[in-house]
Formats: structure tokens, C-alpha cells, sequence
């Protein structure tokens, strides 16, 4: 069957560059982008566009079948930060639009589901170093939750429907491109357009925090790894861990301040500390790495030189 793409949560931070990379992977017509609105100008002009609310199941349903869809990547979330703000808001949105995925493809509507997962399925009694595949999950937070009951739902969908899911639990993501969208990791962008507008930066986390990253390169290709990879080389129907680098806000201080010796960082942790502190420090990916052969390219030095190299022009 030709393939034909879904992307819901198209405008998001990672949505949008999934987006772009897909297209220009297998052309703009044959994958179709959605959001509950319109998003930046190089995304609207690549392809097609279609409005839509994930939460409404008819909707989704609707533009799966107009437009002859066979593998559909579920972006939509709200993440870490927002959903302790919104509690109800970040648990329906998570799991009612992925009960709609899981379902029209328990239907036969849809043939491959992309589901994405991150470190905040972890919690406080989770080992911090080399987080193993399979650990205690004990997650703190409204997103955390979701997630976790997300992992169980996909995991038991593939076993009683043969629905083929699949998913990768994603680190703090960083990019020059978007935005972040409300996640604790979100300072580890921030800190490059800061130190570029005023050579300082307030971090909402204390020096120490150390927590896994990943550049954005690195988790759009292993997003489209996982999906391409073949069927009988996912042996996880869960999430798989997925591991680039680890740092504090010290370290990305630090690598910065190759380029901008003038760069100085304070801090005033706030409620996202908590967070921070219920998460891993580094993560095991060997599962992935053997599964379906991922390898991470992009280091702290390499990203702070691409980031800032890419940003300068908008200061």
C-alpha cells in the first residue's frame, strides 16, 4: 500500500521539523499536517494543512479516510510544565487523542500509529544513572502519568489487537527552529537566545541539575528510525529509551561561553526544580541501539555551536 501521512500536532516544537523532515523525505503531498491551528509560514507553504481538534474523534477520523491515511504520528500533547498548571486539561488531551489513534487502528483505519513517550514516565525512586529500559515508574506529574498510561495502552493494543504501534520516550529536546512548548527542559533552549539578546540568562533550575538531552536532528531521526525500521525489529511496544547527552545548566554555561566568554548565568529555581528532581540523569538506550540500530551523532559542543550559529541572525 503506498504510504500516506498523518502528523496531528504539527505545529508543535517538534511536530513542526518532524513535519518538514517527512515531507521532503517522501514528498509534500503525501504527508498532511494538522493542528487545532495554523502554524509558522515555512510550514503552512510545504504542504498540505488541515485544522483539526484531536480530542475530537470524528474529526480525526474523518481526514484519516478523506485522505487515504496509513501512518499516523500522534504529537499532540501538552507537556510537562503546562500540565501541572492544567492538570485535567494536560490528562484528557494526552490520553483521549491517543485512544483515537489506537482505536481507528484497531479498526484496520490506519495501518502504523507513532506514539511518543519521554524520561517523565521516571520518577523519584527510578535509578538517575543509566536509567535502565525496564525500572521502577513511579512518575510525579500530570504529564508523567499520562504518559506512563499511555506506554501501558500501546503495549496492550499490539498484544490484543495486533495494533502496530510504536514509540520512543524522549529526553529534553533542543532546536534552533521552534520554540519550546512548556516542558522543564525548556531552559536548555532558552539559554542560547539569551545569551546572544543579553550575555545572562536566569535559570528556573539550580546549577546541578543534570538531565538527559537531545538535539532536535538527532530525535527527528530517530522518530523516523523507529517508524521505518521493519516490523519484527520492534521488540518494544511500549516506549523505548532513547539517550543522546547529559548536562546541567554549568555544562551548557560552560560550552557557550566558548563562543561568549561574557556569558554569565544566575539561578531562581522554581516549581519545575521538582520536576527536574523526580527525572533521570542519564539513560540506558541499549534496547534501541540493538533493536533497531539508533546511534545518537550530536553532542553538548557541536549543538551550542549549530544553536548559536543559527540564531545570531535574529539578534
Amino acid at each position: 500500500m503506498k504510504k500516506r501521512i498523518l502528523i496531528i500536532g504539527a505545529c508543535g516544537q517538534i511536530g513542526t521539523e518532524l513535519t518538514i523532515y517527512l515531507r521532503n523525505k517522501f514528498g509534500k503531498h503525501k504527508v498532511i499536517a494538522s493542528d487545532i491551528r495554523e502554524g509558522e509560514k515555512e510550514l503552512m507553504k510545504s504542504g498540505p494543512f488541515e485544522i483539526l481538534d484531536a480530542m475530537d474523534y470524528n474529526a480525526v477520523e474523518e481526514i484519516v479516510i478523506r485522505h487515504e491515511i496509513t501512518d499516523v504520528y500522534l504529537m499532540a500533547a501538552m507537556l510537562s510544565a503546562t500540565a501541572e498548571k492544567f492538570p485535567m486539561k494536560g490528562w484528557l488531551l494526552n490520553m483521549t487523542s491517543l485512544f483515537h489513534v489506537l482505536n481507528l487502528a484497531r479498526d484496520k483505519k490506519i495501518d502504523k500509529i507513532f506514539w511518543p513517550s519521554s524520561i517523565a514516565v521516571f520518577g523519584p525512586t527510578t535509578p538517575k544513572i543509566d536509567t535502565p529500559q525496564r525500572t521502577v515508574m513511579e512518575p510525579s506529574t500530570v504529564y508523567g502519568i499520562s504518559k506512563q498510561t499511555g506506554e501501558r495502552w500501546c503495549e496492550y493494543y499490539y498484544n490484543r489487537y495486533g495494533v502496530d504501534v510504536r514509540s520512543i520516550r524522549y529526553p529534553g529536546l533542543i532546536s534552533y527552529k521552534t520554540l519550546p512548548g512548556g516542558g522543564t527542559t525548556d531552559y536548555a533552549v532558552d539559554i542560547y537566545h539569551k545569551a546572544l539578546k543579553h550575555k545572562k540568562y536566569i535559570c528556573f533550575l539550580n546549577a546541578e541539575t543534570t538531565l538527559p538531552m537531545m538535539f532536535m536532528d538527532d530525535a527527528i531521526r530517530a522518530t523516523v528510525s523507529i517508524m521505518e525500521a521493519d516490523k519484527e525489529n520492534i521488540k518494544i511496544r511500549s516506549s523505548y529509551n532513547l539517550s543522546g547527552m547529559s548536562f546541567d545548566p554549568e555544562e551548557i554555561t560552560e560550552s557557550i561561553q566558548k563562543h561568549i566568554p561574557e556569558f554569565k548565568i544566575s539561578y531562581e529555581p522554581d516549581f519545575r526544580q521538582a520536576i527536574a528532581d523526580s527525572w533521570p540523569q542519564s539513560i540506558d538506550d541499549s534496547e534501541a541501539r540493538k533493536d533497531w540500530s539508533w546511534e545518537t551523532k550530536i553532542a553538548l559542543d557541536e549543538m551550542t555551536e549549530i544553536m548559536l550559529s543559527n540564531l545570531k541572525d535574529k539578534y
